[in-house]
């Protein structure tokens, strides 16, 4: 059995008192810094207080050096929420403190292909770990006695408090000041910490920071008989079988063929089009679908490459899922310049902008199918490579701010400016929030003075985002890199001269 399937011990006294201890400490934390306020550095101090809560808990984390490097490692994955909380930058601070814990209790993969297997298993049991501790602990005979014990203490001081609350009542009848004492006292204040939304954060946060602190792993389920696991092997004639492989991957290739040299002759070669249709309309048409292509296409090479399938026995088959994969790449660049085209005529957007990075990504999926197919290597590593590039992507891009990218742009390519490509839509560009204003002071810096009417619409949607930005709460918990950056633009004379 392995180390990390066996039945939850018993919490040892003294680490346990100090996991309940860390326990409400970061509920009580997290109710000051992150409750009723608006994201900023106060979700990074949270996470540098679980991460420390988690070291301090974790009994087989011996060496200080490991655990001063688990603390720096905690720290770099957080620094995105820093410049601006995002679910990107959240994701990636959750994560790294899974692998904290992970590490403190030892329940880390020898292989870090198996690391995506065991975050699965440890993010299937977060929502149970506190309630099945507690269930634990009253059911072992000295808890259930202390249990009762302790309820027994609280009913010997049911009627003491009643009796006392009464000639408090009385006292105060018959005394002015205790009269004023007792209404000087806020209830409201009172009320409002056992507001129903405040309780269920405190359940929230107390429920993930066990997990985090008690880490466990759910168990895997059972193998068959033979001691593997049930798989299909296809005969040569089957569906998926060597001979219909081969016509598939014969068909698949001429098709890809045919448009990748229709690509290659109208967009990248710039060949004129038929009547009737630009470049723009030619590119914009085949991004999206393009990339469903190539997705689709990644699926059946890892069918048809499977250990054991006819792949492993054909070099025939193996060259032409080599030439497959090599037009699919093509195929996502060639995705990719079709948006780069649809950009330059309909200007960006935050929607084009994820979608030229989902092709990034799928372009780099592909390469390293194609690098499992040629090294020999297993599923696992593809889904752990996959999930790296992934990660990197997710971290460079929490620390841009894409809407300030994205104004930029369409500012500096707007017809106004560059007396080319589309006019600048500044509904749109006032949609993306206060992160514009410094585009829109290039742009009424560059605007040719004739456009009277595109320099008073700019004015005032500038004079509305600042007005938004600066009624934003003032507190040193919401604070920003990129709000302070904003505020250091707002502040230097140009801006002000607006």
């Amino acid at each position: 059995m392995d180390a990390t399937e066996t039945l939850t011990p018993p919490i040892p006294l003294r680490r346990g008192s100090g996991r309940i201890a860390a326990l409400l400490g970061l509920v009580a934390l997290a109710d000051f810094l992150i409750f009723g306020q608006q994201p900023g550095i106060n979700l990074f101090l949270f996470a540098l207080a679980v991460c420390a809560g988690i070291l301090l808990s974790a009994g087989k984390i011996r060496a200080p050096s490991m655990a001063a490097l688990l603390f720096g490692f905690s720290v770099l994955a957080s620094a995105p929420l820093l410049e601006a909380p995002s679910l990107a930058g959240i994701s990636l601070c959750f994560s790294a403190l899974i692998a904290v814990a992970l590490v403190g209790a030892r329940l880390m993969p020898r292989s870090l292909t198996g690391l995506p297997l065991v975050f699965l298993r440890f993010a299937l049991v977060i929502p149970l770990r506190l309630a099945d501790d507690i269930r634990r602990y009253l059911k072992a005979p000295a808890k259930r006695f202390s249990f009762t014990v302790v309820r027994q203490g609280v009913g010997l001081w049911i009627m003491p408090l009643v009796l006392a609350a009464v000639f408090v009542f009385l006292f105060a009848a018959a005394n002015p000041l205790i009269e004023i004492a007792l209404r000087s006292i806020e209830i409201a204040v009172l009320l409002q910490v056992l507001d129903l939304w405040r309780i269920g954060f405190w359940m929230m946060i107390a429920i993930v920071v066990w997990a985090l602190l008690r880490p466990r792993l759910k168990r895997r389920a059972a193998r068959s008989q033979a001691g593997r696991p049930f798989m299909i092997v296809p005969t040569r004639d089957a569906p998926l079988g060597h001979a219909s492989l081969l016509r598939s991957l014969i068909l698949f290739n001429a098709l890809f063929a045919v448009q990748t040299l229709l690509d290659l002759v109208y967009l990248w070669g710039g060949a004129d089009l038929p009547d009737h249709m630009s470049h723009a309309e030619y590119a914009h048409r085949g991004a999206y679908p393009l990339i469903a292509t190539a997705l689709l296409a990644a699926g059946f090479v890892l069918l048809a490459m499977r250990r054991g399938g006819p792949g492993d026995h054909s070099s025939l088959i193996r060259g032409l899922v080599h030439a497959w994969i090599g037009q699919n790449i093509l195929l996502c660049l060639s995705s990719m310049l079709r948006l780069g085209l649809y950009v330059e005529v309909y200007s960006l957007t935050e929607l084009r902008v994820a979608a030229g990075l989902w092709m990034g990504l799928v372009a780099i999926g592909l390469v390293l199918i194609l690098l499992r197919i040629l090294l020999s290597r297993s599923n696992e590593w593809l889904i752990a490579a996959n999930l790296a590039a992934l990660i990197a992507v997710l971290y460079i891009s929490a620390f841009i701010d894409f809407p300030a990218v994205i104004a930029r742009f369409n500012v500096v390519h707007s017809q106004e400016i560059s007396q080319e490509g589309p006019p600048l839509d500044l509904d749109y560009l006032s949609s993306l929030g206060p992160s514009v204003i410094p585009a829109l002071d290039l742009y009424l810096q560059m605007l040719p003075g004739y456009l009277v009417d595109k320099r008073n619409q700019a004015l005032s949607f500038r004079y509305y985002l600042v007005r938004d930005f600066e009624r934003r709460p003032r507190d040193w918990r919401n604070w920003t890199f990129r709000a302070a950056r904003l505020e250091t633009h707002l502040l230097s004379p140009a801006a002000i001269a607006r």
